[in-house]
C-alpha cells in the first residue's frame, strides 16, 4: 500500500495526549475532517490510528489519537509522520498536481522534442523546481509559467520552452 505524508508530529501539549502537527499539505483544513491516519517514523512502519479530536490553530493541527490519550502516549509519536492512502488524498484542482503525479512525466521542449523525465520536484520558497533527468545529466527547471507551457497528467507529459537556457 502506497502512503503519502500529510503532516509531521512536532510535540505533545498538556497531559491528555494532544499533539502539535505541522501540515505538509496544500489542504491543511483536511486535518479537521479526516478521521484516521497511518502514523509512523516511515511509511513502512506506519500503523492506522483513529483521530479522537482535531482542531486547527495558528497554522498547526492539534490532534488527539485513540490509544494515545496521555502525555507519554503522545511523546512516543513525536517525529512520526501522518500518512494517508492515495484514495484519501484531497482532489487537486485541474491546474494543480501532487508531486508524486509529476515524477516520471516525460518532458518535451517546444523546439527540441523530448528532453527527459521529471525525476524530482524541489519545493523552494518562491516556487517549485523540476529536476529533469536528460539521461546525461540532471537539469533544474523553475516550475513557472515563463518556462512550463503545459502539464498533462493523462498524457504523462510536461511541455516547456527555452530548455537550452538551462543546459
Amino acid at each position: 500500500m502506497e502512503l503519502f505524508l500529510t503532516g509531521v508530529v512536532l510535540k505533545p501539549k498538556g497531559l491528555k495526549g494532544e499533539l502539535k502537527v505541522k501540515p505538509v499539505t496544500d489542504f491543511p483544513e483536511s486535518f479537521l475532517t479526516r478521521r484516521e491516519y497511518y502514523i509512523g517514523k516511515t511509511p513502512e512502519d506506519a500503523v492506522l490510528r483513529k483521530v479522537q479530536s482535531a482542531r486547527f490553530h495558528q497554522g498547526f493541527a492539534w490532534l488527539v489519537f485513540e490509544g494515545a490519550g496521555s502525555r507519554e502516549g503522545a511523546e512516543a509519536l513525536v517525529g512520526c509522520g501522518l500518512y494517508v492512502t492515495r484514495d484519501a488524498l484531497v482532489a487537486m484542482p485541474d491546474d494543480r498536481a501532487y508531486i508524486h503525479e509529476l515524477i516520471g512525466l516525460d518532458v518535451f521542449d517546444e523546439t527540441e522534442g523530448r528532453v527527459g523525465k521529471i525525476s524530482d520536484v524541489l519545493q523552494m520558497p518562491a516556487h517549485d523546481v523540476y529536476e529533469v533527468d536528460t539521461g546525461d545529466r540532471k537539469v533544474l527547471i523553475p516550475a513557472v509559467e515563463d518556462f512550463i507551457t503545459e502539464t498533462d497528467l493523462e498524457k504523462g507529459m510536461v511541455r516547456l520552452k527555452r530548455f537550452k537556457e538551462f543546459l
